[in-house]
């Protein structure tokens, strides 16, 4: 997929929250995303859609090779975020909102 294919994917996941007061565009690794309370629960990465998860679905998601850990550049891998590929985009809202669901129940 093209840079613009998943810009427009996430295009589509930030249309889904406009609706929602509480959810705020963001700036994390020099990336686009959404946070709620100050904290961010989504954003595009090199065209992947990286999502803050708690870690056991983070494991869950990367055994059934839906997505990757993530490498924020520096060679260390976060435990709570996981990387999903374009391909699986058909999974990206509904990772999304589960990630909002995540970050809102730690505030």
């Amino acid at each position: 997929m093209t840079s613009n294919t998943t810009d427009t994917l996430f295009a589509q996941i930030i249309e889904a929250f406009n609706n929602d007061a509480k959810i705020q565009p963001a700036r994390m690794f020099g990336s686009s995303g959404l946070k709620v309370g100050g904290k961010v629960f989504a954003m595009m990465v090199k065209g992947d859609l990286v999502v803050k998860l708690p870690r056991e679905r983070v494991d869950a998601l990367v055994g059934a090779k839906l997505g990757k850990y993530f490498d924020p550049g520096h060679g260390r891998l976060m435990k709570e975020w996981v990387a999903i590929k374009p391909k699986a985009h058909a999974e990206w809202l509904k990772l999304a909102k589960e990630a909002l669901q995540f970050v809102v129940t730690g505030l």
